[in-house]
């Protein structure tokens, strides 16, 4: 992670909700920083688009627009758009934050990859694809930069619809193609349009770059590539690399040919024969142990035989021991001449050794065959499934289980695990993932605190600070709102403020001029007195009050306010708190009454005054100053303001 504390947007909070960690990488349209959401308590990329794209206001509507379009799909392949917005001249995307690397990264690091493996990448990609060709959506930038590879081995596919919200900008207007040239697809480059057949073009490039470890063109120009996509036709991987499976040769011309009908319809036709593809291709594993022992114990059947032959394991005599001699009793009389029996142990034996060939045989035709159990475990059910059954397995499917690290719809784990044996035809269980687990945060508004951490509680949160805030429109002692707000999804457990009503809360007007004070007090309800003293203060300015402050106090309460006597002149009072001088500057007092504080602010300090804001409601507007608009003042005299 690229941690650049130079960085602006580094510590920044944007817009009010996402505080910016760190840098994660920073690419040719944006910047991708790792933020807090401070609302929802949970870590997410934001995509900060460069200044050049948010100055222009066709890419910003374009951009919403397609934000929308995204954050609306969702499939467990697909990096999940959470938000957008714009914060002055920062546009961006708050997107689910997928720690590992790029599929560039790792093809920098492994180079090529064998083919099954290629395809178990592909094959999520392609779902991912496929779910957004079923919505109506392209991709129209399919690439190894936009593959994320998860640190648990699942797969995720990022930047749907950026490409087209990039269409909007003047940038498009001088001839410049959007995409990436490498895996333009040939109507993308000579008319600038793009379905879901161009995602499929740019899928089938993307594969043969896994199996071959390059690009299928390569040149000194863009152009020249570009070029190399109208005119030639994609070599088959394994003219560069003679390993290649012909399974993969045929699925690469299929998805790179060059008229979009003769290509898989959409993604999810080509996931189809990406599937059968990694079904058909051989397994790299050995036969159980005991098989092995058997195969080496009994010899291969002579040609011609009817039946397996049996390895004369050891002589006759050790099959049939002879029996020991008994005197026989004499022979009943008969006509017939005395014969004596003589056995033919020739037969004896052999018969014998049949009798074991048969039953050992036998015993070995009935045992059991076992497969190697493949690796389901964060692959999309659907295509865990069919490699499952693929193999000859049956499969059984469980109530799924909430896990925060993998997404919904995913392979969270199986009986028997992965790579395991299990006999041919037994049965796998998957269990599904559910994803993280959210809580909704229930409504308590107009609860008391007690009753609303009971509620909370039962929801299965915590009760995080309870502040008291003034509040005319709900009873005190009230719950005004949560913090996160009622019907926010947020994880078990997590933590939600509650703001309670204080009801009438007696306003802060010292400092504030006497008749403004009582006109502000009497219109919250209070019944006022006024009560003026001498004191060195600034005539007619409060400089207390009963109640006091901040005190939560009842429609009606009586208030007194003790004011410095206003007969005093002012420059009166000014010489004899300050030491004239006949040089002494003075400047006119800005009127920031119904301003912006925050332009007051700087308004006043620009002008040499100092400022001082006090909080009377939860406006941001001006309502009172001090001194009055439109008076002289000395620069660095203090200037009181009332929101």
């Amino acid at each position: 992670m690229d941690k650049v504390t130079a960085d602006p947007l580094v510590g920044r909070l944007l817009d009010g909700r996402y505080r910016i960690e760190s840098r994660i990488a920073r690419g040719g349209m944006a910047t991708v920083y790792l933020a807090l959401d401070v609302r929802l308590d949970r870590t997410v990329a934001l995509k900060v688009m460069h200044r050049s794209l948010a100055d222009d206001p066709a890419f910003v509507r374009r951009f919403i627009g397609e934000a929308k379009s995204v954050a609306s799909l969702s499939h467990p392949n697909v990096v999940h758009v959470f938000d957008q917005g714009t914060d002055n001249d920062v546009v961006y995307l708050s997107m689910e934050y997928v720690p590992g690397r790029t599929l560039r990264d790792i093809l920098r690091e492994r180079g090529r990859l064998p083919a099954r493996e290629a395809l178990e990448i592909m094959i999520p990609v392609l779902a991912a694809l496929g779910a957004a060709h079923q919505a109506g959506m392209v991709h129209r930038d399919v690439k190894p930069e936009n593959v994320l590879m998860t640190d648990d081995g699942r797969v995720k596919v990022v930047d749907f619809g950026l490409a087209r919200a990039i269409e909007a900008t003047n940038q498009t207007r001088t001839g410049v193609m959007i995409g990436t040239i490498g895996y333009m697809s040939p109507e993308q480059v000579t008319t600038g349009g793009a379905d879901v057949r161009s995602d499929v073009y740019a899928a089938g490039i993307m594969l043969f770059e896994l199996v071959t470890g390059q690009q299928p063109y390569d040149g000194e120009t863009p152009m020249s590539v570009a070029y190399r996509h109208v005119h030639d036709t994609v070599p088959p991987p394994s003219a560069l690399v003679p390993e290649v499976p012909p399974l993969i040769d045929t699925l690469v011309a299929h998805a790179t040919a060059r008229e979009p009908h003769d290509r898989p319809a959409d993604a999810t036709a080509m996931l189809v024969q990406a599937v059968e593809a990694h079904r058909m291709l051989p397994r790299l594993s050995t036969p159980p142990a005991m098989t092995a022992v058997f195969n080496q114990s009994i010899p291969p059947r002579p040609s011609g035989a009817g039946a397996p032959s049996m390895p004369m394991a050891a002589p006759a005599h050790t099959l049939i021991q002879p029996r020991a001699e008994v005197p026989s009793p004499p022979p009943p009389p008969s006509s017939a001449p005395n014969r004596s029996f003589k056995p033919n142990w020739f037969l004896v034996v052999l018969a014998a050794v049949m009798v074991v060939a048969v039953g050992v045989t036998g015993w070995f035709f009935s045992q059991t065959k076992y497969v190697q159990v493949p690796d389901l475990v964060g692959q999309d059910m659907l295509v865990a499934e069919r490699a499952a059954t693929g193999k000859g397995f049956k499969i059984r499917k469980v109530q799924g289980e909430y896990d925060e690290k993998t997404a919904e719809g995913l392979v969270l784990r199986t009986d028997p695990e992965g790579r395991s044996e299990l006999e041919s035809g037994g049965t796998i269980t998957l269990v599904p993932s559910l994803g993280p687990k959210r809580v909704i945060v229930p409504s308590v508004k107009g609860l008391t605190s007690d009753e609303a951490r009971v509620k909370i509680a039962e929801a299965g949160l915590t009760v995080g600070s309870v502040r008291r805030l003034p509040n005319m429109e709900v009873e005190r002692n009230k719950v005004i709102r949560t913090s996160p707000e009622a019907g926010e999804k947020v994880k078990e457990g997590a933590k939600v403020g509650i703001f309670v009503s204080a009801g009438l809360v007696m306003p802060d007007v010292t400092g504030m001029p006497k008749d403004e004070a009582a006109a502000y007090l009497g219109g919250q309800g209070f019944q006022v007195q006024v009560n003026e003293v001498d004191d060195d203060a600034e005539p007619c300015t409060v400089i207390a009050q009963t109640p006091k402050a901040k005190s939560e106090v009842d429609k009606g309460t009586p208030a007194m306010v003790t004011v410095s006597r206003c007969q005093t002149d002012f420059w009166d009072w000014f010489k004899g708190d300050n030491e004239a001088r006949d040089d002494q500057e003075f400047r006119l007092v800005p009127a920031v009454i119904g301003k912006n504080v925050k332009d007051a602010q700087a308004e006043l300090q620009a002008q040499g005054f100092r400022v001082r804001v006090n909080r009377l409601g939860n406006g941001g507007v001006v309502q009172y100053q001090r001194p009055l608009p439109n008076s002289e003042r000395p620069p660095g005299t203090m200037v009181w303001l009332w929101q």
